[in-house]
């Protein structure tokens, strides 16, 4: 049942992601054609930059600091997005295949399954910790919230390795490499407590 409902919702994000793209798109020609302020081109210009600018801003002060130019941050938000949804996805698949697979290995009586499904949900929390930092590195959070106590979470094992590998810009590379390194892992649960 869990794994029925999965379609419908990435029908649902993937929508929204090309609306999204959409709006970029025509911003994007938008900074380029620089339409007349008082035509209704004008008028629906200045609205849609002023509805996206909170997505647009970070990715224009990250091009700034490389002094590029800032009318490609559409483009560089549009490629995040895409980033972001394809994490989102497979986050969110992650967790219907986890639910689904804890319950059938419950309901079989499978206890070596059980614990295989448990490891690989924790690294997969880990997995949604890092893509929540990862995100909430463009905006501006308390230390007082969840994402202050996600840091706390993540901070033992992503320091480490930005020490080796530190973040460009406001993009952290050194994250990549840790997620790579959990999938890896949770491959090898899933060899040793699932499939062996």
């Amino acid at each position: 049942m869990l794994l029925e409902i999965y379609p419908f919702i990435q029908m649902i994000i993937v929508a929204a992601f090309l609306a999204f793209a959409a709006a970029l798109i025509l911003r994007l020609i938008f900074n380029f054609t620089d339409p007349n302020p008082f035509g209704a081109i004008g008028r629906f210009s200045y609205k849609l930059k002023k509805t996206t600018d909170r997505f647009v801003y970070p990715a224009a002060r990250l091009l700034s600091n490389f002094r590029i130019n800032t009318n490609y941050a559409p483009l560089v938000t549009l490629l995040i997005a895409g980033i972001l949804v394809y994490f989102a996805l497979g986050i969110i698949q992650n967790t219907f295949f986890i639910v689904h697979n804890l319950s059938e290995s419950i309901k079989n009586g499978n206890v070596k399954a059980f614990v295989g499904f448990v490891l690989y949900g924790l690294l997969s929390v880990l997995v949604l910790f890092i893509f929540i930092r990862f995100l909430s590195a463009w905006f501006v959070f308390t230390r007082n919230t969840f994402l202050g106590f996600v840091q706390k979470v993540t901070d033992p094992i992503l320091l480490p390795v930005q020490r080796l590998i530190p973040p460009i810009g406001m993009i952290d590379i050194s994250a990549m490499l840790v997620l790579i390194l959990i999938g890896f892992l949770q491959t090898l649960v899933l060899k040793i407590f699932v499939y062996s």
